[in-house]
């Protein structure tokens, strides 16, 4: 099972994305973790959630392999609606997720840090939306709670990426760590709110959804009806198809070495 579950007796529930090379999400997996952080609203035991990944890549984004070989429009629309779902869980989930980036952060992995309560990042780790090159849109909404806005609009339409640093910067970044100690200081910090009194935690988070300047699920929703029509253009499907056909070339070049 590419996500793993482990909860302390402090109340700590760690969710691990494993799913090599890249920890790129495919639908199954996603619908996995909505499950889980939709389970914790009935689960008094769990204080916070840390979500982080093993290997390399945080997340790479969706499965794109998986979603062209679905057919006709149900990989686009299965996608864009686990998406959708994950993101609303970790916004929404009853207590206060810590995201632990431990490495490259694309696409799906913004909307993740974008929506979580806390970002810790190992240092150098890179954020970008490559929405563009791929022929969508979405998670503006998300990278827009990570840098200020003509940074996100320069970041959207070049999918240039940010680091850790530079998140940290603005504050969307909580701490900027080495690698070896980026689950030592999440954990420190799930610690520290797991102590505190946690009916008071669950509202607090409730009370932080609620003043909300934007409504982000809405906000999300709308720009997944861009991709829908990039889609039922064909240009979701020429880009997607350019993007695995570079990389084929790209796994055949490396054989060669």
């Amino acid at each position: 099972m590419p996500i793993h579950e482990t909860i302390s007796a402090e109340g700590i529930a760690i969710l691990t994305m494993d799913n090599p090379p890249v920890n790129a999400l495919n639908i199954a997996d996603t619908y996995r973790l909505v499950e889980l952080l939709d389970s914790y609203k009935k689960a008094p035991d769990v204080r916070v959630v840390i979500l982080t990944a093993s290997g390399r890549g945080f997340c790479a984004g969706v499965d794109i392999k998986e979603m062209q070989a679905l057919p006709d429009n149900e990989g686009i629309v299965n996608s864009n609606e686990s998406c959708y779902e994950l993101f609303r869980a970790i916004y929404e989930c009853a207590v206060p997720v810590i995201v632990a980036v431990n490495d490259f952060c694309l696409g799906t992995g913004i909307g993740i840090a974008g929506n979580a309560d806390v970002v810790i990042a190992a240092e150098g780790v890179g954020f970008a939306l490559p929405e563009v090159d791929n022929g969508a849109l979405g998670a503006a909404t998300h990278l827009s709670r990570l840098v200020p806005q003509h940074r996100a609009r320069q970041m959207l339409y070049t999918c240039d990426p940010a680091t850790a640093e530079e998140l940290a910067g603005y504050g969307s970044v909580y701490k900027v760590v080495s690698a070896d100690q980026l689950m030592d200081e999440a954990t420190e910090l799930a610690e520290q709110i797991a102590a505190k009194q946690p009916g008071v935690i669950r509202v607090a988070k409730r009370s932080m959804n609620g003043i909300d300047p934007v409504n982000v699920t809405r906000s999300y929703r709308f720009e997944q009806g861009f991709t829908f029509q990039l889609n039922l253009l064909g240009e979701g499907d020429k880009a997607r198809d350019a993007f695995l056909k570079g990389e084929r070339e790209s796994s055949k070049a490396a054989r060669k070495d």
